[in-house]
């Protein structure tokens, strides 16, 4: 079904901020189509949610505007990050959440993806429905119907409550020194304070949004200027979100990377210790051999999904797991929250370091990271290399030389027309050489 919708992605509808689809004129009538569709449940209330991105005041209007035209009401929060926009849906028992926000692109992309009354992304079903409304002439329900907006005061406040209700209250974070870098984005008034309020000593990087800065050399995405930080202020931790809130990367002391497999390796492995561990953890195609080795040998099931976080939540609830993680930072836990939260992940890591009296560093060392090596490869859209007979033969031949100390990966970009080549293994040297001879054979048979 999925292969039908034209303008949702796996993310919602996303793209260049004056280019269709992301222009008033649209995004008025995506909202009154979205209102057309989630007015059924009874509420008529939507919570509107954004990120700091300067695009979010107009495609702000033009929503509240195609809702109000359907009848709905609409509560804005101002900048939120994205999972406190699933959460404050939750608790309003809204029809739905709205978030405006292109999450880690740069500030002239937008997009606008929904959350349903459960806090959830909303099944393939509903995006289709609103998808056949976008066909008809918005008509105007009557004008004792329409719906207001109104701004919601205390949404951050609400916020931070919550997430410090997921960190233990019998610790604190008291005597650690964080930097916490915000992206210029939707956390940078939340996230200081929740570890603040907790008893760190906060250093806070990436909090003056201007509408053009976000993600800019900051953040998940780009975790130099914490890294340098982090050294610089003899901080025991880093923690890099990401424009949206929904990712973090993490730093240790020394400065090194901590990424989306090692954050949900040292959440499994610290509930399992306690106990507390309830099945398994899902990763991606993508995920490194480093983390199933390392979660095998503690005796915890993994599993990989697709990559894109909605494939990661759809195995979880397969499976009824409540772990899993990307590589790039998405880290879900379900017995906390009903999507990726990147301030709530970091908070459940901090727990295993107060609790453990553990560094990061020592805690994610019981995880060793295989070499990876991507290659891309351009081809053009009508050939399938993939399906080569010469490439098999390479990649069978690559795949007997690793055994099971290593792994290959042919995948097709969803976004542009590149293969991607990803091999992994112990041997950083074999691994190069095979990336670089499955890469040659590939381009030959473009």
């Amino acid at each position: 079904m999925s292969n039908h919708r034209r303008y949702f992605g796996t993310d919602g509808v996303r793209g260049k901020v004056g280019e269709f689809p992301i222009t008033p004129d649209f995004v008025m009538k995506l909202g009154w189509a979205a209102g057309r569709v989630l007015s059924k449940q009874g509420t008529r209330k939507v919570i509107i949610g954004k990120d700091t991105r300067i695009s979010g005041y107009m495609l702000e209007s033009a929503l509240e505007a195609g809702l109000a035209a359907a009848g709905l009401e609409a509560t804005l929060t101002g900048p939120m990050p994205t999972p406190a926009v699933a959460y404050l849906t939750q608790t309003f028992r809204a029809e739905a959440g709205i978030v405006i926000s292109a999450s880690h692109n740069p500030y002239d992309d937008n997009g606008i993806k929904f959350f349903s009354s459960e806090g959830t992304k909303l099944p393939d079903e509903v995006e289709l429905e609103i998808e056949q409304e976008l066909d008809k002439v918005i008509e105007c329900v009557p004008s004792a119907e329409l719906g207001k907006a109104s701004r919601l005061t205390d949404a951050a406040g609400r916020y931070i409550e919550f997430c410090k209700s997921t960190f233990p209250s019998r610790l604190s974070l008291s005597g650690l020194r964080i930097v916490v870098d915000c992206a210029h984005g939707a956390t940078y008034h939340i996230a200081p304070s929740v570890f603040r309020e907790l008893g760190a000593d906060v250093i806070a990087i990436g909090v003056n949004p201007n509408g053009l800065n976000i993600n800019e050399q900051v953040g998940a995405t780009d975790i130099r200027a914490i890294q340098q930080k982090v050294l610089e202020e003899k901080a025991d931790i880093g923690l890099a979100f990401d424009g949206d809130g929904d990712r973090i990367i993490m730093v240790d002391a020394l400065g090194r990377k901590v990424d989306g497999d090692q954050i949900a390796y040292i959440i499994a492995r610290y509930l399992l210790r306690k106990g507390e561990l309830k099945g398994g953890v899902v990763g991606t195609l993508m995920t490194n051999l480093g983390m199933e080795v390392a979660l095998k040998q503690l005796g915890i099931p993994f599993a990989r999904a697709a990559v894109g976080d909605r494939y990661v939540m759809e195995k979880l609830l397969e499976k009824n797991w409540k772990i899993g993680a990307e590589n790039s930072g998405h880290v879900i836990l379900l017995d906390k929250m009903t999507t990726g939260d990147a301030i709530v992940a970091a908070l459940q890591v901090l727990t295993a370091v107060v609790d453990s009296e553990m560094s990061l560093s020592e805690l994610s060392s019981g995880m060793k990271l295989f070499p990876q090596v991507l290659e891309n490869v351009r081809f053009s859209g009508d050939s399938n290399p993939l399906d080569a007979e010469a490439v098999k033969q390479c990649v069978a031949a690559v795949e007997a030389e690793l055994g099971d100390k290593g792994r290959v990966l042919l995948r097709k970009s969803g976004t542009e027309p590149l293969l991607r080549v990803m091999v992994e293994g112990e041997d950083e040297a074999l691994v190069r050489e095979s990336a670089l001879k499955i890469a040659d054979v590939v381009k030959a048979n473009c």
